[in-house]
């Protein structure tokens, strides 16, 4: 009787060592889950500030183009000044703006 006595006693500390380990094993686990999605949240904070940031471009390059466009009317300049100035501030809107796109729909 004394040997199932201390055997019984050897496997509850076998167990609760066991289940320690366990629960050790457990706290890792989530602390790494939480860290990994700490992790993506910045990553998507900083993805969606960039793509901000590239929209913010696209209309500051377009109003600005507006804005000469309109004064270049009131001076007179050249048609074709006037032409490639629309030229290449409608290619840096869209330009932009797609980057800006990409940048915020990229997963």
């Amino acid at each position: 009787m004394n040997d199932k006595f201390i055997a019984s006693i050897i496997f509850f500390i076998g167990q609760n060592f066991i289940s320690l380990q366990d629960r050790i094993h457990y706290e890792q686990l989530v602390r790494q889950q939480e860290e990994r999605k700490e992790i993506k949240e910045k990553e998507k904070l900083s993805r969606e500030n960039l793509g901000k940031f590239f929209f913010d471009l696209a209309k500051l390059v377009f109003t600005s183009m507006a804005l000469v466009g309109g004064v270049s009317l009131i001076v007179n300049e050249a048609r074709i000044q006037q032409g490639i100035l629309a030229t290449i501030g409608v290619s840096l809107t869209y330009t932009f703006a797609a980057i800006g796109y990409k940048i915020l729909n990229d997963r």
